[in-house]
């Protein structure tokens, strides 16, 4: 029957949910004197932590009422570590508080924030999330915490261990101080105490029945296996316990996804769950998972924390944990709820002694046994044929069928026909090698009490760079042993001895190749491992004798006995010879007298003054000179030459009249200077060559006159220029290509300075 401390629609939604009764973390939050208060609750996996926490805020949310209104801002936050736990949270509220009608919100990584935010614009009562994505809600101004009740942190410990400390105090940070905190773990180390006594105001410290027993209702199995068969002994596992969901652990995603392909190839359903898959491809695994469609998960410790699977009956540890801790919380995932499971541990020898650590430091026995071999799971088999109701059912529509088979392939075929299908569909089992599970964990023994040995040889010594931390873990892995039946091992320069244990040195024969090259030999009898006395090394008489060498002291008496120098030890002297470390009297760093020293050397004589201006005029580099023929860089006072300047008068040698626009490659003295804005065709590349100052009085080509004059213009000219007389029989008058090359007149006088336009030039 439902406790009466619980509100009306949640003991509505738990006996449609089927519950009977509640479990002691549950009844523990809601006894007298609770409600109210901060909460600091630890309990075992399994024992019901969401269901509780949820019945603990019901007073914050409800207050008093049995139907929710409509909530603008959120009453209660729920933070959980991983997505997987905080989408599960969120489903279990869901059912827990639909009858009075909240509406409960996901912020989670991987998810669409302009999802999310719409949601939590819609209204909200509950928020469920991950630290990192609520903290980004509350800084984009989305999720506003003013009026919240209520703030559970689910998994405390666990949201420690992955970093989000800052995230939580900054949540924490922006709800009200008034608030109440509850907070739920598996296990409360010193850090989680440390939270709550910074968060919380006077928490109550609640431990559940039944935590200082862990998982009764797991049964905890070590097997132990030569390390070639580490994943031969999984899928025998899988296969002998057939469980309907169950859980493979591996320490890093490459680990996951490398099993993933070998169980995918054997015909395993499985299906993989790693932090480097996306939110959706998470989601559609536990999904695919809780359908049934898959029957094996193959996760990292992201799914050790609050993942509860319908019909999860085995935990497989395929690499060890990192500590006691994340061991209780993987195998939690099974015998949840008054359920049984098994957590097998896979154990190869040289992870022995941390097996017996882990186990010792979560307080729970685990039984040592081998990995389930190739008969046994094949046993297995057949008795779950001889068990399947199938058999046991009476001959119904199909009894035809049955006859048909019958008469025509007879009972026996089948029969056979029916077991080879049943096989058909699972992997086939694997076969293991002999290995002996470990003995117990015992106190350190002395060296001398090992026992009966037999003693090995190696093929390899200090000539090889062996080293006894290399050859013990290849001994191991190649006999399939543990460390504990290997004792002394004694490396010499050329080959290594071994003491095994005399129980397990039939595992080695009498040899055997740990890897190529490496050859292990059983001995008759005992070596000999005293060290040799060293003979003396022979004395060469071809050396000369030996001689010191003579002492840096030259001690000879005159010397000794003369008076040494006196020495004034490192004092302030009281004569003015030398002050250290005080002023001079004189104006320090003044610069010195002409006469008093010159550069580099003082000299009596000025026949060579090195890096000095030399007083005669033989050279003067770099200055400028006042007299000379010629000075460089500077406008000449002459008239030989004025470059790029326009000349005034026409002086000899040829030289060119110019007048202003006037432009021209060439010409001589009795040329006149043209009118202003006259522009030549020589100055324009056509070619054209004036003509002679005789004819150029009488007619002047392209030349404007008056009104009348038609100005030049490609193609047909318009009309006849003044003086046009046209030549022969009205043909048309000569004219030159804009690309033709200008040719020069037969009657040119100086032909010598011929013009020759420009390349490319246009009429």
């Amino acid at each position: 029957m439902i406790d009466m401390n619980v509100a009306a629609p949640l003991a509505q939604a738990l006996e449609a949910k089927g519950y009977e009764a509640l479990t002691a973390v549950q009844m523990a939050v809601l006894a007298d004197g609770v409600e109210g208060r901060d909460l600091l609750v630890s309990a075992q996996t399994g024992s019901g932590k969401t269901v509780a926490f949820g019945l603990a805020i019901a007073p914050e949310i409800l207050a008093g009422s049995d139907r929710l209104l409509y909530a603008d801002k959120p009453i209660a936050l729920v933070v959980a570590p991983t997505r997987e736990l905080a989408l599960q949270v969120k489903r279990e509220l869901d059912w827990l508080y639909g009858v009075a009608g909240a509406q409960i919100a996901s912020c989670v990584g991987g998810m669409d924030y302009r999802t999310e935010k719409r949601v939590l614009d819609r209204g909200t009562h509950i928020v469920v999330g991950t630290p990192g994505r609520l903290r980004d809600h509350i800084e984009r101004g989305s999720l506003d915490l003013s009026f919240c009740r209520a703030t559970v942190l689910d998994e405390a410990d666990e949201m420690l261990d992955l970093g989000f400390a800052e995230d939580l105090e900054f949540i924490l940070g922006a709800a009200p101080q008034d608030r109440r905190t509850l907070m739920f773990s598996a296990t409360v180390p010193k850090e989680i105490e440390t939270l709550a006594r910074t968060f919380q105001r006077d928490a109550m410290r609640i431990i559940a029945k039944g935590e200082t027993k862990q998982h009764a209702d797991i049964e905890y199995r070590a097997m132990s296996v030569a390390a070639r068969d580490r994943e031969h002994a999984i899928f025998n596992t899988l296969r002998y316990y057939d469980a309907p969901t169950a859980i493979v652990f591996c320490k890093t995603r490459m680990n996951v996804t490398h099993l993933m392909a070998r169980m995918t190839n054997r015909g395993f359903q499985a299906v993989a769950l790693s932090g480097e898959l996306s939110q959706q491809e998470r989601t559609h695994a536990l999904q695919s998972l809780r359908d049934g469609r898959a029957r094996v998960c193959i996760a990292t410790d992201v799914a050790a924390r609050g993942i509860d699977l319908p019909g999860l009956e085995l935990v497989i540890h395929a690499d060890l944990p990192s500590n006691s801790d994340t061991l209780l919380h993987r195998s939690g995932r099974t015998g949840r709820a008054g359920a049984k499971g098994v957590s097998a541990l896979i154990v190869p020898p040289a992870e022995a002694k941390k097996a017996q650590r882990l186990l010792a430091g979560a307080k729970v026995v685990a039984q040592w046994v081998k990995a389930p071999s190739a008969e046994e799971v094949q046993a297995k088999d057949d008795q779950r044929i001889l068990e399947h109701p199938s058999l046991t059912e009476a001959v119904g529509d199909e009894s035809a069928m049955v006859a048909t088979l019958i008469e025509r392939f007879g009972a026996e075929q089948t029969t056979a026909a029916f077991i080879r299908l049943w096989r058909e569909g699972r992997s086939a089992p694997e076969v293991l090698s002999d290995s002996l599970p470990p003995p117990p964990a015992s106190a350190p023994r002395e060296r001398s009490e090992f026992g009966p040995s037999v003693w090995f040889t190696l093929t390899v010594g200090h000539s090889g760079r062996a080293e006894a931390r290399w050859i013990l873990p290849k001994i191991c892995d190649g006999a399939g042993i543990s460390k504990d039946g290997i004792g002394a091992i004694r490396v010499k320069e050329d080959v290594t001895y071994v003491q095994i244990a005399e129980p397990l040195a039939g595992r080695f024969g009498p040899q055997l190749e740990l890897e190529a090259g490496l050859i292990m030999s059983r001995m008759e009898g005992e070596p000999s491992l005293d060290r040799p006395e060293r003979a003396p090394r022979p004395v060469r008489d071809d050396r000369p004798a030996y001689k010191p060498k003579p002492s840096r002291v030259v001690e000879d008496e005159a010397i000794v006995a003369a008076p040494a120098p006196a020495r004034k030890p490192y004092v302030k002297r009281d004569d003015a010879e030398r002050k250290p470390y005080t002023p001079r009297e004189d104006k320090p760093y003044a610069p010195r007298a002409a006469a008093e020293r010159t550069p580099y050397a003082k000299r009596d004589d000025a026949e060579r003054k090195p890096y000095a201006p030399r007083e005669g005029a033989e050279r003067k580099p770099y200055a400028k000179r006042e007299d000379g023929d010629r000075k460089p860089y500077a406008p000449r006072d002459g008239a030989e030459r004025k470059p790029y300047a326009k000349r005034e008068d026409g002086p000899a040698g040829g030289a060119k009249f110019k007048s202003a626009g006037f432009k021209s490659f060439g010409g001589s003295a009795d040329k006149p200077a043209r009118a202003a804005g006259f522009k030549s065709h020589a100055s324009e590349g056509t070619g054209y060559k004036p003509k002679a100052e005789g004819d150029r009085a009488e007619k002047r080509p392209y030349a404007p006159k008056g009104d009348d004059a038609r100005p030049f213009t490609k193609g047909k000219p318009a009309g006849k220029p003044a003086g046009f007389k046209p030549a022969g029989d009205g043909k048309k008058p000569f004219a030159r290509k804009s690309d033709a090359p200008a040719r020069p007149r037969a009657d040119a006088k100086d032909t010598s300075k011929r013009f020759v336009p420009p390349k490319g030039a246009k009429r």
